[in-house]
């Protein structure tokens, strides 16, 4: 039976929207009560994930709302994240939503609670007509976000037409299915075994389909686009959680309905993540702009993701069960990283946007001696995205450095090893970034006016934050205990139980392989802290006086402002050597040709829109 903690979560987002809608007069109270229902909802959602992976058993039930749903470890997972970034951001919106007084403050938050209410739908929907309204829900809300920057027509249009092509095919495949099964139940798909043609067929289409809403490249033109136009808190949940969507949807029709039969299908998941993976970071290097750096860095990270699923779906067709546990491990506890990490960095771009107005890096500069707390919030972030020990994003691509070298040891294509490399790359570019924009926006001197009077943020915003930054530690140094939760899911695939963790140590099923306590990593590097820090004080003499008053040393030249770094002047040699690729930049990207199609006309989505509504219809009524 399903817990009444989770029906509480969707009535309290329903309660939420309709609290901004019917208070539309009483602004101050209708945001208040916005966030509210939005942060009690969260709690629920998050209290009810926890409960299903303790009890370690999946759920079935019936909802008026849904009809019937289904909690398994996967969906328990994606509650999981939905609900965590779901507290955080309700928190940040108690205060940040001043930001958009009397500019649809209170739409925004209705729709908000309404967008958590879609995402967390389509998670529990065990039949297609569910699972799809709630998908294209959230879809339609995330337009209306997006389009309540009033400089956003274009760009909001983008993001209609590429989703709404996206649910078209998503449409096709499930007609499909269900067509075959003669059910739109999913109990009814996972029965019914397709021939290996049209299991191909749905394969793919529903890998475009929801590739569009996860945005790997070239299916990712929306994202840099879209996300930095929207209000921060929104984008935090957009790409920390809405582009994940995609993959849950990609993971259900792969693995649950089509049992990933075949083994080119895992090649194309993990070339197209090892691709995607390289040319996102290599793109957020270009950037001046902070939140389209962030956006591509959700491609880079939705990449690393879908290199782990390609890598347990090719131990799904090959019955190496301890690839199955290994890939989706390290693929799901990504999945789970990134939506912390990145929802905080979005955030606390947000905050930095508060008080500066600005998302240009080269105006900021010198703001960790003036907002402390979101700086700090920020490091913890840039250092997790970084894959730093002892963080979480260290913790779950070293689970898919394994996965890829187990692969590597089976000596069955040169795949594997390329890709090692491209991760390895990958990581390189990401710490070259992140030193980039904590040391721009951060440190040094103050680069504008608005920055050099910048001050911290109210508390409700900094709660939000470092609560997100407290989660990634968590993560990170809790690991051993968390990991093999995670690994459920994979070993419940393979009917096996294999061990990721023993004790505070990690390891690969293996550990002949490797081994990892993050713990003992925490402790080593803290004590490479403090123990300089302490001969200082032992053997300190005299102490010196201030010796950096004054201009900056230029080697004998006068100084001038523009000397300074810049954003630009970090990357510069690297976008000399990889122009080729900036320059097919527009040709690795699929909204590029849509451009003219969302800007000739305001209604091409909505014709889409249409096509959408004709073929739930046709579904409905033909199975």
């Amino acid at each position: 039976m399903l817990s009444p903690l989770v029906m509480a979560t969707l009535l309290l987002f329903l309660l939420g929207a309709a609290a901004g809608l019917l208070l539309q007069k009483l602004p101050a109270l209708a945001n208040r009560l916005n966030s509210g229902f939005a942060l009690l909802g969260s709690l629920a959602g998050l209290v009810a994930a926890i409960q299903i992976f303790a009890q370690g058993a999946p759920v079935d039930d019936q909802l008026w709302l849904l009809g019937s749903v289904h909690l398994d470890m996967l969906a328990a997972l994606m509650l999981l994240v939905i609900s965590t970034v779901g507290v955080a951001v309700a928190l940040y919106s108690f205060a940040y939503i001043r930001e958009y007084q009397g500019k649809g403050d209170v739409a925004i938050g209705a729709l908000m609670n309404l967008f958590l209410f879609a995402m967390v739908g389509m998670v529990l929907a065990d039949n297609a007509l569910g699972f799809l309204l709630c998908y294209e829900l959230v879809t339609l809300t995330t337009y209306w976000l997006v389009k309540t920057n009033p400089d956003a027509a274009k760009q909001s249009r983008l993001y209609l037409v590429m989703n709404h092509i996206g649910m078209v095919l998503v449409l096709i495949a499930f007609w499909l299915l269900c067509r075959e099964s003669g059910s739109l139940e999913f109990a009814a798909l996972r029965e019914h075994h397709l021939a290996g043609g049209l299991a191909s067929l749905v394969f793919l289409l529903s890998f475009c389909g929801f590739g569009l809403r996860a945005g790997f490249v070239p299916l990712h033109g929306w994202l840099p686009v879209a996300e930095p136009v929207a209000p921060s808190h929104i984008s935090a949940l957009m790409s920390g959680v809405m582009v994940k969507l995609g993959l849950f949807g990609i993971l259900r029709v792969s693995i649950d309905f089509l049992g990933a039969s075949q083994l080119w299908w895992g090649y194309v998941v993990l070339i197209f993540g090892a691709c995607s993976a390289v040319l996102g970071v290599l793109f957020a290097l270009a950037e001046h702009d902070l939140k389209r750096l962030l956006a591509y860095h959700t491609v880079e990270n939705i990449g690393i993701i879908l290199m782990g699923m390609g890598i347990g779906m090719i131990g799904i067709a090959n019955q190496q069960p301890a690839l199955v546990v290994l890939g989706l491990l390290g693929a799901l506890y990504h999945l789970l990283n990134h939506a912390i990490f990145k929802s905080l960095l979005f955030m606390g771009t947000g905050s930095v946007m508060f008080r500066l107005h600005t998302r240009d890096m080269d105006k900021m500069g010198g703001l960790a001696k003036l907002m402390p707390w979101t700086a700090l919030a920020f490091l913890i972030g840039a250092m997790a995205i970084s894959a730093l020990p002892p963080l979480n994003g260290f913790v779950s691509e070293w689970f898919i450095y394994q996965s890829l070298l187990s692969m590597t040891k089976l000596g069955t294509s040169v795949v594997a090893p390329l890709a090692v490399v491209m991760l390895a790359v990958t990581g390189a570019m990401a710490v070259m970034c992140f030193v980039k924009v904590y040391g721009i926006c951060f440190c040094g001197a103050p680069r504008s006016e608005h920055a050099s009077h910048a001050r911290e943020v109210p508390g409700a915003m900094v709660a939000g934050t470092l609560l997100l930054g407290a989660v990634c530690l968590v993560l990170g140094l809790g690991a051993p205990w968390i990991a093999p939760h995670i690994a459920s899911y994979g070993q419940a695939l393979v009917a096996s139980q294999m061990s990721v963790a023993t004790g505070a140590t990690l390891l690969p099923l293996d550990s002949s392989q490797a081994i990892l306590s993050p713990p003992v990593i925490a402790i080593t590097l803290l004590g490479l802290f403090l123990i300089p820090l302490l001969v200082l004080a032992i053997f300190k003499g005299p102490k010196l006086g201030r010796r950096h008053a004054g201009t900056p040393w230029a080697c004998g030249y006068a100084y001038e402002e523009r000397m300074s770094l810049t954003s630009g002047g970090v990357t510069h040699t690297l976008r000399q050597l990889c122009a080729p690729l900036y320059r097919k930049q527009p040709q690795l990207d699929l909204a590029s040709a849509l451009h003219g199609v969302s800007d000739t006309s305001g209604t091409t989505g909505w014709l889409l829109h249409g096509v959408v509504l004709a073929l739930f219809i046709l579904m409905a009524v033909g199975v």
